[in-house]
């Protein structure tokens, strides 16, 4: 048999998927539920990525208090770097939206798009995760963390141990990760 191509689909991923396949248990209801919130991440993405542009051209949105407007100036006006990955080991590594380092002062800033409330421990991890990159002791710099969400900016500035505490199970828990490998 000669099965059709669809070059065009290599990569991509159906809402209805197989593998995705709880679909098939929802009632009308949950299906317009559910594709909401797949558009509502869709949309998320391309926010991230036309805020991305905007810092790496040095674009300025006009002043506001929406969220991505405040997001991508005080990531211009602090000299921030877009979406940079930080990585201690194949284990535990991920990508900050906005970082700068300079002076002894670190700046990690994430743009939230949806309404679920979130944690700023993923921003703490971040913090961790440079510090053990880059060799930086963490009680030796001056941290601020931010989360923009809902019209809203959420300043964190965390302790210093917090974030050593951090840095100490990332260290324990990717050697134990490695150990757990080797036992396969």
């Amino acid at each position: 048999m000669n099965f059709n191509k669809h070059s065009d689909l290599i990569g991509e991923h159906a809402f209805l998927s197989p593998s995705k396949y709880h679909w098939i248990n929802y009632d009308e209801e949950k299906l317009s539920s559910s594709f909401t919130k797949f558009l509502a991440i869709q949309k998320g993405v391309q926010l991230h990525d036309l805020a991305r542009r905007c810092i790496e051209l040095g674009v300025k949105l006009p002043k506001s208090n929406k969220s991505l407007n405040q997001y991508v100036n005080d990531a211009i006006g602090y000299r921030m770097t877009s979406e940079q990955p930080l990585f201690y080991s194949f284990n535990a590594f991920g990508t900050a939206d906005a970082i700068s380092f300079s002076h002894s002062m670190l700046r990690i800033h994430d743009l939230k798009t949806g309404i679920t409330l979130v944690s700023i421990s993923q921003l703490e991890i971040y913090a961790a995760l440079f510090c053990l990159e880059y060799q930086i002791r963490a009680i030796d710099i001056n941290i601020e963390l931010r989360i923009y969400q809902t019209d809203n900016i959420l300043v964190h500035i965390p302790e210093s141990e917090n974030i050593l505490n951090i840095m100490d199970k990332i260290v324990l828990f990717d050697k134990k990760i490695e150990s757990l490998k080797t036992e396969e």
